[in-house]
Formats: structure tokens, sequence, C-alpha cells
């Protein structure tokens, strides 16, 4: 059985990366173009719903908003990328297994290959960390499963016998 993505954690991740690279995209436009064209009176009046008051600095006012909405594009930018690149990691997982042993990363494992299963967090969250042998190396590899991102997990924490 190979792993599958969850669609619902895949929907959930592409919802939220795709809202943050349009917030992204919205205070670009303001910062980068609509706040630079527009007056520092205007600015003040569309955002405070008010006049200024008198003597008050209007080119400062626009320039803190203008840096305002950089930084906003550069966090919902850094966001969308987390999110995307998080999702995408998780789809690009390959993982199957039957009753002889699985394969991951490219390389095929026995049952017998595990070193340790550390499931501490399988009762409450559905996340298995295994302690894999390779075979050619000799060297531990940790891979951590997780049942929210894939479907098949629950199958496979099964046939541990843990």
């Amino acid at each position: 059985m190979e792993l599958k993505l969850n669609r619902e954690y895949a929907a959930r991740h592409l919802f939220v990366a795709v809202l943050m690279l349009a917030l992204s995209a919205w205070f670009g436009y303001d910062g980068f173009v609509k706040y630079p064209q527009t007056t520092g009176h205007d600015l003040y009046v569309s955002i405070e719903g008010a006049e200024p008051p008198e003597n008050f600095d209007l080119a400062s006012f626009k320039a803190q908003k203008i840096k305002t909405q950089y930084g906003f594009t550069a966090l919902t930018f850094a966001a969308f990328l987390a999110v995307a690149l998080r999702l995408l990691a998780s789809a690009r997982f390959r993982f199957d297994f039957d009753d002889t042993g699985f394969t991951c990363g490219g390389a095929r494992f026995a049952y017998t290959d595990i070193a340790k299963v550390d499931d501490r967090d399988w009762a409450k969250k559905g996340i298995v960390r295994l302690y894999i042998k390779h075979p050619s190396t000799g060297a531990v590899v940790p891979v951590t499963l997780d049942a929210w991102h894939h479907v098949g997990v629950k199958d496979f924490h099964a046939k541990l016998k843990v």
C-alpha cells in the first residue's frame, strides 16, 4: 500500500497558501502602487476616517504606512512560502509498504531494519517516528509519518505491532 496525501490536509494548506499569496499581493499593491500615488492627506483620511490634526506631519505618516505595507507584503509572502513548501514536501513524500517491508526514499527496507519506533505521539496526534538502520551504510535514519498528512499511516502503524 502506498501512502497518499490526505485530501483534507492538502485542501486546508492550499487554501492558506493561496490566501497568504493574495494578501501579499494586496499589501504589495498598496505599498508599491496605491499609497505612493495617494496624497498624504487623502491617505490619512482613508485610513483614519477623519481629517488629520492641524500641523500633522503627513509626509512621515505616508512614509510609515508605505513601510508597513512592505513589511506585511514580506511577512505574508514568507507565510505563503512556508505553507506551500511544506505542502509540496508532503505531496512529494513517497512511502509504500506490504507484508514483507517498506520502501522509503527509494530504498527498500525490511521491518527488521527498524532500529526504534517512537510512537509517544501516536494516540494523541497520529505521529510515529521510525529510526531505520540503512542496510548499505548502517546509519540510523529518522523518518516521521503523520496520519494527518497521509492516508495509510494508520495501516502501516498496525503492521509495526508496537
